[in-house]
Formats: C-alpha cells, sequence, structure tokens
C-alpha cells in the first residue's frame, strides 16, 4: 500500500531534530550549555577528555546525549564520514590564570590544535556534508592589557613579551579567532566567535585561579577570602546561566557569521568589593587578606585593572540583556557547594571512542 502524499508531506515538514556537538560539554560553561540544548529537544554529542570537565557535570544518562570520553582530535578522528551535525560549538580549552601560568606549554597546543582540528571537521560534516555552523569559545584576555574601556569587537589589542607566559594564553585564543574567521572568509563556515567575560556561576571550580567559587568556598569555611593585588582591579561578572542561552542565539542568527561578540555583564566590581559582596551574601564572618600577586603567581605577573566589555554588538544582533544578579549567583554558588545537585536519569550513558 503506497503512501499517501499528505503523509509524505508531513513527514518532509516536521521539525527535525538539531545535532548538536559540544565540545568541553562536560565543563563549567559547556555542561549548561548542554542542559539548554537538551531541554529544547536536541540530540547532543559531548566530546570531553575530563582534564578540567567532570563527568557529574552532565546527567547520568539521557536518551538523547551521546558522551565520548576522549581527546578532542583522537574523537573527532574516530566519527565516521556520514556522522553529521547541524550545530558545533567549540568550548574545549585550557582555562585559567592558574593553569596558564603553570603549564603554558598545555594551554598553547590544547588551545591551538585543538580548534584547528575542530575547524578542520566542522567544514565536511554538516547537515549535507557540508560546513556546519560554529561557534568558537573564545576570551577577553585577546585583549591582552590594552588600557582602554570598554572593549569593543573591533579595538586593537596589546600583549606583553613573550617572556611573559601569562600572555600566552591571549595570543594562543587570538589565533583560534583568526583560525574561525579565516574558514569563514575562504570555505563558507558559518562561524560565531564568541568572547566571555568573567562567566561565574554553579560548577565552576577555583583550582584553575577562578575568583568568585575560591571566594565563595573560602566564605562558607569561615577562611580569609584570598584578593590577590590591591584589590582594586574591577571585573565584569556574568551568570553563566545568561551566557549559554546566548549562544544558540548567535549561531542559529545568519547575521551574526562571520563576527566576534562579547559576551558578559556590564555591572563593574572591585575584587575587594566583590569579596565583601560573597561575605554579606553568605552571612560569613570571614574577613579579607591581600597576596601579592609575585606571591600568587609568579614574579612579574601583570594584570590589567580594568576590564569591562562594550555590549553594543551582541544587544543589537539577539536583544542580549543579562538577567541573574551577582548576588543570586554567588547564593546559587553557594547552594551547589553545600548539596548534592540532582540530575534527571533516562536511558543511554557514556560511549566511548573507539
Amino acid at each position: 500500500m503506497s503512501e499517501h502524499p499528505d503523509q509524505r508531506r508531513a513527514e518532509r515538514d516536521a521539525p527535525r531534530e538539531v545535532r548538536a556537538l559540544v565540545t568541553g560539554g562536560a565543563g563549567f560553561i559547556g555542561s549548561h550549555l548542554t542542559d539548554l540544548l537538551l531541554a529544547s529537544g536536541a540530540v547532543v554529542t559531548v566530546v570531553d577528555d575530563l582534564s578540567t570537565g567532570r563527568r557529574e557535570n552532565l546527567p547520568t544518562a539521557h536518551p538523547r546525549l551521546r558522551f565520548i570520553e576522549a581527546d578532542l582530535s583522537h574523537a573527532l578522528g574516530a566519527f565516521g564520514p556520514g556522522e553529521r551535525f547541524d550545530e558545533v560549538y567549540h568550548l574545549a580549552a585550557a582555562v585559567g590564570v592558574r593553569l596558564v601560568v603553570d603549564d603554558p606549554v598545555r594551554c598553547i597546543e590544547t588551545n591551538v590544535h585543538g580548534t584547528a582540528d575542530l575547524l578542520r571537521f566542522a567544514v565536511e560534516h554538516g547537515p549535507d556534508g557540508g560546513p556546519a555552523p560554529t561557534l568558537i569559545a573564545s576570551s577577553s584576555e585577546v585583549y591582552g592589557k590594552s588600557e582602554k574601556s570598554p572593549f569593543s569587537e573591533d579595538d586593537d589589542v596589546v600583549y606583553g613579551a613573550t617572556t611573559r607566559s601569562r600572555w600566552s594564553y591571549a595570543c594562543s585564543k587570538a589565533i583560534d579567532e583568526y583560525l574561525a574567521l579565516a574558514y569563514h572568509a575562504k570555505r563558507g563556515m558559518p562561524v560565531v566567535v564568541a568572547r566571555f567575560f568573567n562567566t561565574v556561576g554553579p560548577r565552576q571550580v577555583g583550582s584553575y585561579g577562578m575568583v568568585l567559587p575560591n571566594f565563595v568556598a573560602a566564605a562558607l569555611a569561615g577562611e580569609d577570602l584570598p584578593v590577590h593585588g590591591d584589590g582594586r582591579q574591577t571585573r565584569c561578572f556574568c551568570d553563566v546561566r545568561d551566557v549559554a542561552a546566548a549562544l544558540p542565539r548567535l549561531l542559529r542568527e545568519p547575521a551574526c557569521a562571520g563576527r566576534v561578540f562579547n559576551v558578559g555583564s556590564e555591572r563593574s566590581i572591585s575584587i575587594g568589593d566583590l569579596a565583601d559582596l560573597v561575605i554579606a551574601t553568605t552571612g560569613s564572618r570571614s574577613g579579607k587578606r591581600l597576596i601579592p600577586y609575585d606571591k600568587a603567581y609568579s614574579s612579574g605577573f601583570e594584570d590589567l585593572r580594568k576590564r569591562e566589555p562594550d555590549l553594543r554588538r551582541i544587544r543589537a544582533a539577539i536583544g542580549f540583556s543579562p538577567s541573574v544578579s551577582l548576588e543570586q549567583t554567588v547564593r546559587d554558588i553557594a547552594a551547589a557547594m553545600t548539596g548534592p545537585r540532582p540530575r534527571v536519569v533516562a536511558t543511554e550513558g557514556r560511549t566511548p571512542v573507539a
């Protein structure tokens, strides 16, 4: 019995599940993005070697989640030629000031080689065998130590000497951006670059120098909060849930292809005042202790006095406006540190790469 024309038309017009690849999807930002994509009905493949990510950041099992624990280059090479993705989000990277200072070789190689491998893969593994729309996660570190404020996407950048390994991360992320934009210009890949400014929230860990989880952990333990430098340097902190929600919107907006976007908050706060806010929000009796940069990191460590994003471009493109307050973020980080995080359990778990 042949199919009725209306049945064939309904099948053709039915919405198809989005197939998304998230590299670094067990990490801090990547896991929040993965949760968001799963909640929207997408079929998600996560690749993460768990060097900085954590398996518990993802659902124990989910019918639309495939988790591959592997080095990114190995995982991409193991995918078959018929593997297709509608969206690719590249968040796998070496992150954190502490990691940059302690292991610059790993930082540079992970960021540059990983992004190059990912772009070579994505250019041939889109929905129809062509380029897959791809979002490359970058960092406000790309601006280097420029004294301009706020930072706009087309501003010049200023780096320190190559003898200062602190700037190796900034340079590696700049190379990532150059590669991504070259693939857009020369290969027609729909690429978007997102420069993150101090993303914070639940699941972020302090072991790689992330200031807010370190502050919250100290406050909960009743210990003095370690403030590096004089504490008067200012930053703008944006909740990870606001950041994650912006990424699919950037990637799915055709006008964003081939462009760079700052993603962050415009609320500026000094690190000393941030420590006070954490103490007040958690009800802690902790104090603060100043730690010179030379003792916190290395001799001659350089840091910016002010880092603030210009958000006019992303606001015009997708109407981006952060909604989670810094106080709420602190409360949620504290809650995550003091209690278990519930997960949705379904039917499929870890899938190793052959």
